[in-house]
């Protein structure tokens, strides 16, 4: 009898703990009867339970816990086509939530998230293909990048309802050329600049040798200029010099023929290594054998 009572006290606390199940925060539950989701049997609505402490029935029913969060589905880029035939290559992200918990359960094969974001990344690129394929490069770029994404959004939302999602939000983070189309423009770029800077260094040096032309010019005339003054200044002062000299003779003759003698001797005799090859009798030294220059 004792163990009859045992066994039944287990069998009541497994029974017990297995109709009692926790639902976390941040998550809402769906329970699963003979494969199918449960629902109210008044309304018909499915029984999302919300966090908290529930009860169902053991052995009988599973409890699906669904993340009822917004979710991001942030993935690589995909290449779109402009109206123009141009490839782009778009980096986007997707802010989405669980709206219908039994059908986004039945549609994902059990709420696999992975499928989820699967099948939501292809609703979503169908939009923004459409979207960006009605546009130019310049209208997507110069400012209908808003519109473009509240479109996309509108058409997404509407086909992601058979996946019991609601789209929060569409947008578009970066928009890039593909890589060989980015490396032909930057080449072509660089040509053009090393072209046009080209052309620069061509005119630069144009001008430069104008400059030095234009400038050689003037050094020459202001050359030519001062060799004339020089000139014309040296021959004025010889002129005055032989105004004076003629001057000075024809006050005193004498006079004048001993300085210029003194003059001579100095001018001769400047250096010590000076050798004058002289005969004795040479008027040159007549000053020296007498004061008034005459005698012997």
């Amino acid at each position: 009898m004792k163990n009859l009572f045992i066994a039944l006290l287990i069998t009541l606390v497994v029974m017990g703990s297995g109709s009692l199940f926790v639902v976390k925060e941040g998550q809402r539950a769906i329970v699963i009867q003979f494969g199918k989701v449960q629902r109210d049997n008044t309304t018909g609505q499915t029984k999302v339970f919300e966090p908290g402490l529930h009860f169902k029935l053991p052995f009988i029913d599973t409890v699906r816990s669904l993340d009822a969060r917004i979710q991001t589905l942030d993935d690589s880029p995909d290449r779109f086509v402009t109206s123009e035939k141009k490839d782009l290559i778009v980096n986007s992200y997707v802010k989405w939530r669980i709206k219908d918990f039994a059908r986004y359960y039945l549609s994902t094969n059990g709420g696999n998230k992975l499928q989820a974001e699967a099948l939501l990344k292809q609703k979503v690129n169908n939009g923004l293909r459409t979207e960006f394929g009605s546009r130019t490069i310049s209208q997507i770029v110069s400012g209908e990048r808003t519109e473009l994404m509240e479109r996309a959004m509108e058409q997404a939302s509407t086909s992601s309802d058979e996946l019991g999602i609601e789209i929060v939000d569409v947008r578009v983070k970066q928009i890039n050329l593909p890589t060989e189309v980015s490396n032909s423009i930057f080449q072509r770029m660089r040509a053009e600049r090393a072209g046009v800077a080209r052309e620069h260094r061509s005119q630069g040096q144009e001008q430069a040798e104008v400059i030095k032309a234009n400038i050689e010019a003037k050094v020459t005339v202001m050359l030519a200029d001062a060799e004339r003054n020089a000139r014309q200044l040296r021959g004025e002062g010889d002129a005055t010099a032989a105004q004076i000299y003629a001057e000075a003779y024809s006050k005193n003759p004498e006079f004048y023929g001993f300085l210029r003698s003194m003059d001579a001797y100095r001018s001769s005799f400047n250096s010590k290594d000076d050798v004058l090859v002289v005969e004795p009798d040479s008027d040159f030294f007549r000053y020296m054998k007498s004061r008034t220059g005459g005698g012997k």
